[in-house]
């Protein structure tokens, strides 16, 4: 427990500057909270000890007898004997060898479980985060469309303008108001979600703004670069040393058993003492045992192929939408300023230059660019997040 706690908290230095912002801070909150966590913390402590039993020698034998004859004139037989019987010497060594390779298994298979659950809350964060900055958006022009009916109420009471074009202002007002509505109900789903991750406690997450992206300028390179950070790649290949050290314990294990000990016997004024050796000779008991051990080791070196073509292909696939996704919402930024222009056509709207109806079609464009853009920035970074899914709290 003492090692997980100390991996995870150099996990923690590392995911330095992404723990700075409220999702990072979030993430830390649901890792100590977590009760999926938890568990799997208990499970680590418990495969390790459970990995650290049968590896040491067989419990000694003692054997003492006492035996009276018959007819009495024989006297009586006592006879008594410690032995130990143990495997090949090798095996031992190969024994501790597994243990602790299959130690460092258990590690990542709790590192893997600890990245689920967070890879699953970092969604929700961005996800939260896209909602908190709809909210402002909604907001915002809720604001507006209020001053905009308001207006026009006025205008209709001073005969300015007819009820139609006072209605269509209030229709506009109701559709930014049910918007606002419409978020905050998304809002709360994900918030009771986030609860639930952090095992009940409550939560409070206001970010709006996207934490800042980092896409590898070449997939290729990255790829290489961090094939030793790559959980998944970690753990098939650490599952191939141990079929290969249990290959090595398997024929260690075919070899001849020793026993040795001490042994008396004790008849009426006799004594025998001396030394007890033996030997078992491995005929039936572990046949095929090592043509299986093979068997399992080329399976986990299939499994560790497959697992390298689908960790690649799956990690080539969010690079390349994220790729996609940036460089739409460059694209987007670029022609962002020339549809900004929200004053100008609030000015025009009061001059009488535009109707209301031509006004609102106006400003729907200038909204759908802002709806667009915090779309593809959600989209973007959930694509990151999964790009670095394996990398140990790498979510950044």
């Amino acid at each position: 427990m003492k090692k997980i706690l100390l991996l995870n908290s150099l996990l923690l230095i590392s995911f330095g500057i992404f723990a700075q912002t409220e999702t990072g801070r979030m993430l830390s909150e649901i890792e100590k909270n977590n009760t999926t966590l938890e568990a799997y913390r208990n499970l680590n402590e418990a495969q390790r000890m459970e990995n650290k039993t049968g590896i040491y020698l067989e419990n000694p034998e003692v054997e003492y007898h006492y035996l009276w004859g018959d007819p009495a004139a024989m006297g009586k037989r006592q006879d008594f004997a410690v032995s130990q019987s143990f495997d090949f010497p090798t095996s031992y060594g190969l024994k501790k060898n597994i243990a602790g390779v299959q130690n460092e298994q258990a590690d990542l298979d709790y590192r893997m479980k600890r990245n689920e659950v967070l890879f699953q809350a970092k969604t929700v964060c961005i996800e939260l985060t896209y909602l908190n900055a709809m909210h402002q958006e909604f907001t915002k022009r809720a604001r507006h469309a209020e001053n905009i009916f308001e207006a026009y109420e006025a205008k209709f009471e001073n005969g300015e303008t007819n009820i139609i074009e006072k209605n269509k202002a209030r229709l506009n007002l109701l559709n930014a108001q049910k918007a606002i509505r419409e978020n905050e109900t998304q809002q709360n789903v994900l918030l009771a979600e986030l609860k639930r991750l952090n095992g009940g406690e409550p939560v409070v997450f206001s970010q709006s703004e996207f934490d800042s992206t980092n896409l590898p300028a070449d997939f290729e390179i990255w790829f290489e670069r961090n094939r030793e950070q790559n959980l998944l790649l970690q753990m098939v290949f650490n599952k191939i040393e141990i079929r290969e050290k249990q290959v090595k314990l398997t024929k260690a294990l075919n070899l001849p058993k020793l026993l040795t000990g001490y042994m008396s016997e004790s008849v009426e004024g006799e004594s025998f003492k001396g030394i007890a050796l033996g030997v078992t000779i491995p005929l039936w008991e572990n046949k095929n045992t090592v043509k299986l051990a093979v068997l399992q080791q080329k399976v986990a070196e299939k499994m560790a192929a497959d697992a390298q073509v689908q960790s690649y292909n799956r990690l080539k696939s969010y690079y390349e939408k994220a790729v996609q996704l940036e460089e739409t919402l460059n694209g987007y930024i670029e022609v962002f300023e020339s549809v900004n222009s929200t004053d100008l056509l609030k000015k025009a709207l009061d001059a009488g230059e535009i109707s209301l109806i031509d006004y609102m079609m106006e400003l729907s464009l200038y909204y759908d660019t802002v709806d667009n853009i915090l779309s593809i920035k959600n989209e973007l970074q959930q694509a990151l997040a999964g790009l670095y899914y394996y990398e140990s709290m790498s979510f950044s």
